[in-house]
């Protein structure tokens, strides 16, 4: 479902991601976690285009995102072409990024209609079935401003679900989430996983992560420093970083 090989990314001087390469098949759940700063969410946003890369290449399902020649230069595919890769794949913000002057409702149904085309009618059934799916369907009427923290998130996944994505990417959708609000977006994503939705979590979550995930990838300093099956990543890491992060989170 994605391919990523040695990406590289730099902020100015900065190197941010060293040659990360990252495979994800139909129906893995993968974590990625690491400390803050070691490239985890621009990776993320490198695999959906909002970032661009400076060497690599990235294939969705099978498809060029972008590749780099044999002198080094990365060439991305065309606009039609990245709007067309790239709709493959849903993405949930740490923050919500929710339209404040919008109804919950009126949130999930806007890309299907502005992008897709499709008419209200076709898309608002959907769009209460997503909402029932995230337990907010009485919700559907209030602005962004009467929710919580958790129904707000809950409503993003909504709203990257009305997309029909193939392919879930979350970029620590709990950390803004006071904790007793996190349980119920992750009881969001559990159910998605559950139906198998290939899904990339970057996350703190170390519960969810050893509880959820089939595979766990460990950042740190922009490079992929392990990745294991869950249940051994947890059970015996292999390296001292990993070690010490593991125990940092306890």
């Amino acid at each position: 479902m994605i391919r990523a090989v040695d990406i590289h990314k730099h902020f100015g001087p900065v190197e941010v991601l060293k040659g990360v390469s990252l495979e994800v098949g139909k129906g893995e759940v993968v974590a990625v976690i690491g400390p803050s700063g070691s490239g985890k969410s621009t990776f993320l946003r490198c695999l959906i285009h909002l970032e661009t890369i400076h060497r690599g290449s990235i294939e969705i399902e099978g498809e060029p995102l972008v590749t780099t020649d044999g002198s080094g230069a990365c060439r991305y595919v065309s606009e039609a072409s990245i709007r067309r890769v790239c709709g493959k794949m849903g993405m949930v913000f740490q923050h919500f990024n929710l339209f404040p002057h919008l109804t919950v409702l009126q949130n999930i149904i806007e890309a299907p209609m502005t992008v897709k085309g499709l008419r209200r009618d076709e898309v608002v059934p959907k769009a209460e079935a997503l909402l029932k799916k995230v337990g907010l369907f009485d919700k559907r009427d209030s602005y962004p401003s009467r929710l919580s923290g958790g129904q707000k998130q809950r409503v993003a996944i909504a709203r990257a679900l009305a997309m029909e994505p193939d392919i879930m990417l979350f970029d620590e959708p709990t950390s803004a989430l006071d904790p007793e609000l996190t349980g119920e977006v992750l009881r969001t994503m559990r159910g998605l996983a559950d139906e198998h939705m290939t899904m990339v979590v970057v996350t703190h979550e170390m519960g969810f992560a050893r509880e959820v995930a089939s595979r766990v990838i460990f950042m740190a300093d922009g490079a992929i420093v392990e990745e294991q099956p869950a249940r051994e990543f947890f059970a015996s890491p292999q390296h001292p970083r990993t070690r010490a992060f593991l125990e940092s989170m306890l």
